[in-house]
């Protein structure tokens, strides 16, 4: 299925995204890891699709303090910590005010790994990943993913997401076996701007997409 224009939703867009990944290396029977939040409906579909198993990863991105929507680092788990340094020089943030903000999205991170996986955390150390997320803008979320996942001893990781900038798509091409981004529109400002309906995923959507049995 080609597509120009916005996702009609995170679904159409996970399954948008499953069938540019088949075919592709992937490795043998991959975990496919959702983002929380709205990375985990888009894995949900991808998972059906490849009948594979789901399940989360949690990564938290650290907003600048007064501009959240502006990431001055990111934490994962697997205690992974992300700065954006010159960032963080350039915008004069002080050494307080990043700890106020890391300290807040430890707590939430914690909060949802026992949310979203009150068990043991998959095993990822032998098997080969496959990391969504609904889309990338400055990448560090994932990157952060990333970083925790070859630290884990990951042997393979696959990044899909159903659009993201050229550049960003490029930097973290460099970081992984195989990312697969089937929109990479030239003027790029959010990724909300590429989905028609981008309301907010909740905590039960999540849940209901780790519950959901796969499809046959």
């Amino acid at each position: 299925m080609k597509i120009e224009g916005p996702y009609r939703d995170r679904h159409q867009a996970g399954q948008i995204l499953a069938e540019s990944l088949q075919g592709q290396n992937l490795g043998v029977n991959p975990l496919v890891l959702g983002l929380p939040r709205g990375g985990v409906p888009v894995a949900r579909e991808v998972a059906d699709i490849l009948r594979a198993p789901l399940d989360v990863f949690i990564v938290r991105k650290l907003g600048v303090p007064n501009r959240p929507e502006l990431a001055m680092g990111a934490i994962a788990s697997g205690d992974v910590k992300l700065l954006d340094e010159a960032l963080i020089a350039e915008a004069g943030i002080s050494k307080a005010e990043v700890e106020t903000v890391l300290r807040r999205e430890m707590e939430e991170l914690r909060r949802r790994e026992e949310n979203y996986r009150p068990g043991n955390p998959p095993v990822i150390s032998s098997r080969p990943v496959i990391v969504i997320d609904d889309g990338l803008a400055t990448g560090f979320t994932m990157r952060a993913a990333i970083t925790a996942l070859r630290q884990a001893g990951c042997p393979r990781i696959t990044v899909g997401v159903p659009v993201g900038p050229e550049s960003t798509c490029e930097e973290l091409e460099q970081a992984v076996d195989l990312l697969v981004c089937p929109l990479r529109p030239e003027q790029f400002y959010a990724v909300g701007d590429w989905y028609e309906d981008f309301l907010a995923t909740s905590d039960e959507e999540v849940r209901a997409c780790l519950a959901r049995r796969p499809a046959r």
